[in-house]
């Protein structure tokens, strides 16, 4: 048989120890131990199992359905592949359509129509589905908890700022980017000079000044971060506001 691999982490966190790649060696394991010829592994680091956002799974579906040479797809387990029981079914289904198998190096069966298995691999999607709700539930816990105690509750940085760690602190804090700290603050000073929105945008943009994404100055993101209290010591999240730890750019 020769099959597709695709591996997945869901966290920056989990990308830089390295368990990309312990499914790639247990997926090679697999091949080998069972006969099987992997002739191309697709990946997706640091990202959810949410429908978007997932590069490398589209491009190993693409290739299921562009190579017939290719007899199915082999995952390290059923949860990466999704963790929400109406995405994971889907999947399964447009895999039958194409006449591809699901082999998992865990779970036996996955794709056969026998209903007892077809069960075992629903209760281990709802389970799946299940502990995510958890883990989400207490991240959102975690963020608010900080927030409350003026900390950075996680998500992008707002420009002016990069998220950095103390020694022996796992947790990240606010720092102060010295570039992009003289950018909010000219942008809070021509402000203040009266000027408008979109003459502030045009200006930033004749200087070449950099934006957070390398796109281009705009008057939605001029208010955007007029109206952000982060630049003025505060913390804001999830309806909880409060002082935050990190230096203010802008006098309250």
């Amino acid at each position: 048989m020769r099959i597709i691999g695709y591996c997945r982490v869901s966290t920056e966190n989990q990308k830089e120890e390295g368990t990309i790649e312990i499914q790639d060696l247990a997926l090679q394991e697999y091949a080998e131990k069972e006969g099987i010829e992997i002739i191309e592994t697709f990946r997706d680091e640091g990202v959810s199992g949410a429908m978007e956002n997932r590069p490398g799974l589209g491009l190993a579906f693409n290739y299921l359905e562009t190579h017939p040479e290719a007899e199915g797809l082999l995952i390290y387990k059923l949860d990466r592949l999704a963790r929400d029981i109406l995405i994971q079914e889907m999947f399964v289904r447009d895999l039958a359509k194409m006449g591809k198998r699901l082999i998992s190096t865990k779970e036996p069966d996955l794709d056969s129509t026998d209903p007892s298995r077809k069960m075992y691999r629903q209760i281990m999607g709802v389970f799946s589905e299940y502990e995510k709700g958890v883990i989400s539930m207490r991240l959102q816990a975690g963020r608010l908890r900080k927030a409350r105690h003026g900390g950075y509750a996680g998500g992008s940085p707002a420009i002016g700022y990069r998220a950095l760690r103390d020694n022996g602190d796992r947790q990240s804090r606010l720092r102060v980017d010295k570039a992009e700290g003289k950018i909010i603050r000219y942008i809070f000073s021509m402000r203040g000079d009266g000027e408008t929105l979109q003459a502030i945008a045009e200006t930033l943009n004749r200087m070449k000044a950099p934006t957070k994404r390398g796109g281009k100055w705009h008057r939605r993101t001029i208010k955007y971060i007029l109206d952000n209290p982060v630049y003025r010591g505060q913390i804001s999240y999830a309806g909880v506001e409060n002082q935050g730890n990190h230096t203010a750019l802008v006098p309250a």
